[in-house]
């Protein structure tokens, strides 16, 4: 057991570990807050906790982490590991645990949904909050427009908000059977629902069958016209099948999913297979937090996905076997052969592909510079004569009205590219009126000083979104008072507030750079980004100080009282009708006499 050099709290999780029954269940983590920072699952819950305050020195870093956090810990005890698994994916998304690995949003994906109506619609939507069946989430939304331009010329339907009395013109050109004037009707419009249910599940066959059935019915009865309507409509739906067919029918109602994973991240790809042909396949990239195993995370994201997808494979294949998988959840096929294995490649194919998407587009947000980037770096330094290369740029730009609600902004660009985690926001302080050079000076001493003080790197390059005027002043703080040396450089704009020119040194000189130089548009781009960061606040500012009532305008109530007042009582005329003695209740007396005083100026009390 760890001692309390390491939690603390050790002693009062011994106790409790003491009463933790031997039962599966579920277990969460807490910290000194009370907040959940780790669920976990157990088929032996007092072994599966106690296991994390015993050999501490064998435990990776990570959960040596957690460990040191843990303050107290709850469980649950379930009947079955299969209760313990759903369990724990619920709990997982309720309190989103600082330690756990989890997918990322799927609020992205599209779905379609089936509405829960007398008479139902078929919406497009990316979020659940239509009441109905969803069918999804689909990759793209392109497959999913084409899937439903395919529906839609198969099946009349409804696609009005509010249904009328009478018949409108999709009924005129052939799109509604008007249900809503009794031109079609209820038990016919929910069997075409029906069919489009099936459609969405994957079900082709059936409906294909029913369909030329009915067509062969129609021939023989001499209604030509109305049969190569439904071979019409079987052909198309044939060929959509047959794009998605990639193994034999009889691969029936399956789920695929494999995983890459290096230190950081994990990438799974799902596909969802019916009779042979693939419905849909998503793919998804996981932050790991404990380094956990590849099989402990296919196991938490093949729980996750088939809720998201409201999956009914009762198969899954997989590259390994998922030991904390309970076997009457579903039937692991770890070493596929003939179609299966076809399917398995497809889906390593898939993920394999979103592996190296994912790479891409984090070495582009965070990674190292690409060559471009690279050069326009070196470009800056020899231009100015830097004595380093540039590798974190620093700018500042004011934003007022007339000097009211005055704030500053700051945007960091690291490798050329904007690092957001280290935008800064400026309330000015020390500063009245529309004063932007002591503005300026202001924030820059804040900065500067914090990061002296605290002892952390300084940027390469600092920028001001300004002329001469502000460059002197940066120079007068950074170098007379704080006496930190970093370059300092001037974007000026032109009077139709475009950027114009690079201004350097003391005094300042202009480098000379075509409007068309990539360099010109790395610099434009800082000086815009910046520009809009500080507005963006200055904005948010300014409509929060604009919001006051009544109530602000009583000398000694501030925004806090008057929102605590309207809160309690709802309306300021309500608040006019209370008593002494309901305000303060509400507010305390001393601001309550002053309240009232002012809505009842000739009453004693």
């Amino acid at each position: 057991m760890i001692d309390r050099s390491i939690n603390p709290n050790i002693d009062r999780i011994a106790i409790r570990l003491k009463s933790i029954p031997e039962n599966p269940g579920v277990y969460q983590h807490l910290d000194a807050s009370g907040k959940v920072i780790y669920v976990g699952k157990a088929r032996n819950l007092q072994r599966r906790v106690s296991s994390y305050f015993t050999h501490y020195d064998d435990k990776s870093p990570k959960i040596k982490m957690l460990v040191r956090n843990i303050c107290d810990i709850r469980v649950t005890v379930v009947a079955t590991e299969v209760d313990a698994l759903l369990l724990e994916n619920s709990l997982i998304k309720r309190y989103q645990p600082r330690y756990n690995s989890m997918l990322k949003d799927d609020k992205s994906y599209p779905y379609l949904c089936i509405t829960d109506e007398e008479y139902p619609r078929l919406l497009y939507t990316r979020r659940h909050t239509i009441k109905g069946q969803y069918f999804g989430p689909y990759p793209n939304g392109r497959i999913l427009r084409e899937l439903q331009d395919i529906i839609r010329q198969l099946f009349i339907y409804r696609t009005c908000d509010h249904m009328g009395k009478r018949p409108c013109i999709k009924h005129q050109i052939g799109l509604c059977g008007a249900p809503c004037a009794g031109l079609q009707s209820k038990d016919d419009y929910l069997a075409t629902f029906d069919n489009i249910r099936r459609i969405l599940k994957g079900d082709f066959g059936e409906i294909i069958d029913n369909m030329k059935n009915r067509m062969y019915a129609l021939a023989e009865e001499l209604r030509f016209e109305e049969a190569e309507q439904l071979k019409r409509k079987i052909r198309l739906l044939e060929e959509y099948q047959g794009r998605s067919t990639v193994v034999d029918t009889n691969v029936r109602d399956v789920d695929v999913i494999s995983i890459l994973s290096d230190d950081r991240y994990a990438y799974i790809n799902m596909m969802r297979v019916k009779r042979g042909a693939i419905i849909y396949s998503l793919s998804n990239e996981i932050r790991k937090q404990l380094d956990e195993s590849d099989a402990d995370i296919l196991t938490m994201a093949l729980t996750t996905l088939h809720e998201q997808t409201h999956s009914t494979a009762t198969e899954v294949v997989l590259p390994m076997p998922l030991p904390d998988l309970p076997a009457d959840y579903l039937q692991q096929t770890t070493d596929p052969r003939g179609d299966r294995r076809k399917l398995l490649e497809l889906s390593l194919r898939n993920v394999e592909s979103y592996q190296k998407q994912c790479r891409h587009q984090r070495a582009i947000v965070e990674g190292e510079a690409a060559p471009s980037a690279l050069k326009l770096l070196e470009r800056i330094q020899h231009a100015l004569q830097l004595p380093t290369l540039p590798v974190n740029i620093e700018c500042f730009d004011n934003s007022n009205i007339q000097g009211a609600y005055p704030v500053a902004g700051m945007v960091r660009y690291t490798n050329g590219r904007p690092n957001r985690k280290e935008y800064r926001k400026f309330n000015i302080k020390t500063v009245s009126g529309p004063d932007d050079y002591s503005s300026m000076a202001e924030v820059i001493q804040r900065r500067y000083s914090r990061l002296r003080d605290e002892d952390a790197p300084m940027p390469d390059l600092l920028i001001v979104d300004g002329g001469a005027g502000q460059m002197e002043m940066a120079r007068r703080v950074l170098y007379d008072k704080l006496h930190i040396d970093i370059p300092i450089a001037g974007l000026a704009k032109d009077d139709r507030h475009h950027t114009s020119e690079l201004l350097y040194g003391f005094p300042p000189r202009v480098v000379g750079l075509r409007p068309t130089d990539p360099l010109f548009h790395l610099l434009e781009q800082i000086q815009n980004e910046v520009h809009r960061f500080a507005i963006t606040f200055h904005k948010d500012k300014r409509s929060k100080g604009t919001l006051h009532t009544t109530l602000t305008d009583i000398p000694g109530i501030g925004q806090k009282t008057a929102h605590s007042l309207l809160l309690r009582f709802g309306s300021v005329k309500q608040v006019s009708l209370q008593s002494l003695a309901d305000l303060s209740s509400a507010i305390g007396p001393a601001k309550a006499r002053i309240v009232f005083d002012h809505f009842n100026p000739q009453s004693p009390q």
